[in-house]
């Protein structure tokens, strides 16, 4: 099953999207938070970030949602430090880190591939809201 990692420089957003994501997904659906630095503050770090996904992938892949600048930043060094062949199941969804996510969690919990989960993610763009 794809694994889904959150990525904020809040933890409280990271682990507030989980929570909402695992309202909508099967039990075993792996979704994992990285939010703030290693010490609390707002930020993002690297090695949180690697420390999920690797937590996240069950062999399927992971899909990573970030929140904005730096995430973005920290999550490609993350992935940098993956080995070769973990690296090659592993994405950043273009998508909003909510709608996108809840999308991806419960595309991902009925099985669908990393590509699926990744184009229900990026659908999650041109959701209206009024």
């Amino acid at each position: 099953m794809v694994g889904i990692v959150i990525v904020s420089h809040s933890e409280k957003i990271a682990h507030g999207i989980v929570e909402l994501c695992r309202q909508m997904a099967r039990s075993e659906q792996r979704i994992e938070a990285a939010g703030g630095t290693e010490d609390g503050r707002i930020g993002t770090d690297s090695m949180k970030i690697l420390e999920a996904v690797k937590k996240a992938d069950d062999g399927d892949g992971v899909l990573i949602f970030v929140d904005m600048g730096s995430a973005i930043m920290s999550t490609e060094l993350a992935i940098d430090l993956l080995d070769e062949d973990m690296r090659k199941r592993v994405l950043v969804a273009d998508a909003p880190i909510v709608e996108g996510s809840i999308g991806a969690v419960v595309q991902a919990s009925i099985g669908s591939s990393l590509k699926e989960v990744e184009a229900v993610a990026k659908k999650s763009k041109d959701i209206s809201k009024i």
